[in-house]
């Protein structure tokens, strides 16, 4: 339903206002979709992550907004200080720069250099092979490459959530 960050937030706004306005904030005072003036993909979301948060509560086809619940979220999103736009997603912090630079290392095509410099080394250093060594190079260097990436993307979140928890 929403990509940008901040348009979710203004459109989450958006719609507790609106709940607000029709006073659908009690069990009691639940509405429907169309009593509260909300479009069909509403009900999309509330299958998902807007749903899953628990600001708005479903009963029996009507939706009531959970006051409590809101301010619940909005106390944690205070407390780990996701307000503010340096900090974005569970990464609070920038991680730290050679985390960054070993990232950024790993998305480059390095696979494809490497079994390139083995075919080249292979074919002109004069020495006999075996038709199947460059196969043998090339599944060692995909299978280390995924190896390494795999235990930094690992680490990495392992990382950011070390960041979340230490903000709590």
């Amino acid at each position: 339903m929403f990509n940008d960050r901040e348009a979710m937030r203004r459109r989450l706004a958006e719609l507790v206002e609106r709940f607000r306005q029709k006073g659908a904030t009690s069990p009691e005072k639940a509405m429907t979709t169309q009593e509260l003036g909300l479009p069909p993909r509403f009900e999309d979301a509330m299958h998902r992550r807007l749903g899953a948060s628990g600001i708005f509560v479903a009963i029996n086809g009507k939706y009531y907004l959970n006051e409590e619940r809101l301010k619940q979220i909005q106390e944690q999103r205070a407390r780990l200080g996701s307000n503010n736009p340096n900090h974005a997603g569970m990464n609070r912090q920038r991680p730290p720069s050679w985390l960054r630079f070993i990232g950024f290392l790993l998305i480059l095509p390095i696979g494809i250099i490497i079994i390139a410099a083995a075919f080249f080394y292979i074919a002109y250093s004069g020495g006999s092979y075996y038709p199947g060594e460059l196969l043998v190079i090339a599944v060692i260097v995909v299978l280390a490459l995924w190896a390494a990436r795999l235990l930094f993307w690992r680490s990495r979140r392992r990382y950011s959530r070390d960041q979340s928890y230490a903000q709590q």
